[in-house]
């Protein structure tokens, strides 16, 4: 298979699951029991059992395993028990001010239709072994008032039939939204997200002056997009020309089209194929200091 286009994700969960692989120690793992910075957005007290990279190490793992950085990420996490093979990758786009005016009325069958029309077409360009097949919602998109998450998780299949799955948290700012995607596969996926869900984001905390309810109309900026956008690829078409998948157009209310984006980075098969775990000593933590010095990739 192919890898070029195994997507927006892949590079970044080369290791997953791993405490420091053969081809990881030269990245600076920081090991659970402290809290660290998601950049300037917000700070997660890291779980003892858990592996953090910072922005910095996140894109020069992506890079170093043929991804171009999208340049938004923020960090990533990962366990510290090599049998378990998932890994959490945070990216910040600050597109604005995004209104949840749509809270009560996302339109999942609507953009499950538009997915799987996206990946379809997309597949008439792709050789046999590489296409994606939307199959139906994991979890359909719902959106929670008092933290301002918007949560989805879509199901895929390869042309072997193997599940692929990826689940989706965007967390709503002031100037923009925090990804928080779960690289996971179905027969893990409950487990997983009970790890997500309760020793990751609920340690989660957005730093003061970034927060939703912090918005300043009379300064800040409003986005141009919702709710469903923000599902459907939202202002993110550099991702999808990176990820390279075929966009198609759909209409989004009686305004204005909106290009949707079909997208999975997910093949944890291809993954396991690519590395095998090994317990070496983690790396010496940085300090803080340290952290915010390190250098752009």
């Amino acid at each position: 298979m192919k890898t070029r286009w195994i997507g927006i994700t892949i590079a970044l969960t080369l290791l997953v699951g791993s405490t420091v692989s053969a081809a990881g120690t030269k990245y600076n793992w920081i090991e659970g029991g402290k809290k660290v910075d998601l950049k300037q957005i917000a700070t997660l007290d890291l779980d003892p059992s858990l592996l953090f990279l910072d922005a910095a190490n996140t894109m020069k793992m992506n890079k170093e395993n043929g991804d171009a950085p999208s340049g938004r990420e923020i960090g990533s996490v990962y366990p510290m028990d090599e049998n378990q093979t998932w890994s959490v990758i945070f990216e910040y786009e600050e597109s604005g001010y995004i209104k949840d005016e749509e809270k009560k009325k996302i339109d999942a069958k609507g953009i499950l239709k538009s997915y799987k029309k996206g990946t379809e077409e997309a597949n008439k360009d792709k050789q046999p072994g590489e296409r994606l097949y939307v199959t139906g919602w994991d979890v359909e998109p719902f959106y929670d008032d008092k933290t301002h998450n918007l949560t989805w998780s879509m199901l895929a299949e390869d042309d072997n039939k193997d599940q692929l799955l990826n689940y989706n948290v965007r967390l709503l700012t002031r100037k923009g939204y925090v990804s928080a995607i779960l690289i996971s596969d179905p027969e893990h996926r409950e487990a997983d997200k009970k790890v997500l869900t309760d020793k990751i984001l609920s340690k989660l905390e957005i730093k003061a002056g970034q927060r939703y309810e912090e918005f300043d109309a009379s300064t800040d900026k409003v986005s141009e997009y919702g709710l469903s956008a923000l599902i459907l690829g939202g202002a993110g078409l550099a991702v999808a020309k990176k990820v390279g998948l075929l966009a198609t157009l759909a209409l989004l209310g009686k305004k204005f089209f909106i290009v949707i984006i079909a997208f999975f980075g997910v093949i944890l098969a291809f993954i396991k194929k690519l590395f095998t775990r090994k317990k070496t000593e983690p790396a010496q933590a940085p300090s803080q200091d340290q952290q915010d010095q390190t250098p752009p990739v």
